[in-house]
């Protein structure tokens, strides 16, 4: 099945080769200082070099300011930028132009009443990430292992093409994919053995569930 897969909150090189390895299209480097998946602008350069060429780089930020993201840009090559904060439709589109990399709009869903959003930020991003709204006293904007009804989003399209998001894990991908109709999936937590740990294992687990491809029994967390 053609299912495009993002592994995102990597840290190692060795995890970036098993990526791209396993078959992922997206490699995703998160830059917010509270998430245990954090990493500087001088590893984050380590890992995307690491890439091979096809697999695309997308760097994670929450609400980052012009003068972050320059730097950020000036250091690291990437190829696609994801907004996972409360950034305005208006921002999306700043920073499109400023820019002039694909970016893509995370949208936090649990009610019917959200997908509006998806609308509006749709008409202005390149992709967007349909991911779980996160509880309202939550430290992080995503990567929260929470997953939402996703009946809300099945056989839904947007003026733009769309990622799957939150809880994913090896074991309810398929599923998942089967619900929605998604055509792309985004993990986080649900590759890992303990908070920003990634599992080779799993990582390959998940790449194959989604795509139809697993055999048997998903290895089992150590």
């Amino acid at each position: 099945m053609d299912i495009r897969v993002k592994i995102c909150g990597l840290k190692r090189p060795e995890h970036v080769e098993a990526v791209a390895e396993a078959g992922a299209a997206y490699a995703g480097f998160v830059f917010f200082e509270k998430s245990p998946r954090n990493v500087s602008l001088g590893l984050a350069r380590e890992l995307a070099l690491t890439a091979p060429v096809g697999l695309a780089k997308v760097a994670l930020v929450v609400n980052a300011e012009d003068a972050f993201l320059d730097n950020l840009l000036e250091t690291v090559p990437l190829d696609i930028l994801q907004l996972h904060g409360k950034e305005s439709p208006e921002r999306v589109a700043e920073i499109r132009a400023r820019y002039g990399l694909p970016v893509m709009k995370a949208v936090g869903i649990a009610e019917e009443a959200d997908l509006a959003q998806l609308q509006s930020y749709g008409a202005v991003a390149d992709q967007l990430l349909v991911d779980a709204k996160p509880p309202k006293d939550a430290a992080l904007p995503g990567g929260n292992g929470l997953s939402f009804d996703w009946r809300l989003v099945n056989r839904k399209y947007w003026p733009c093409p769309w990622m799957l998001a939150g809880g994913l894990t090896p074991d309810n991908v398929a599923t998942a994919v089967q619900m929605t109709g998604a055509r792309q999936v985004d993990v986080s937590s649900g590759v890992e053995s303990a908070p920003g740990e990634k599992d080779i294992a799993l990582i390959r687990a998940f790449v194959a569930a989604a795509k139809g491809e697993a055999k048997d029994a998903v290895p089992v967390l150590r």
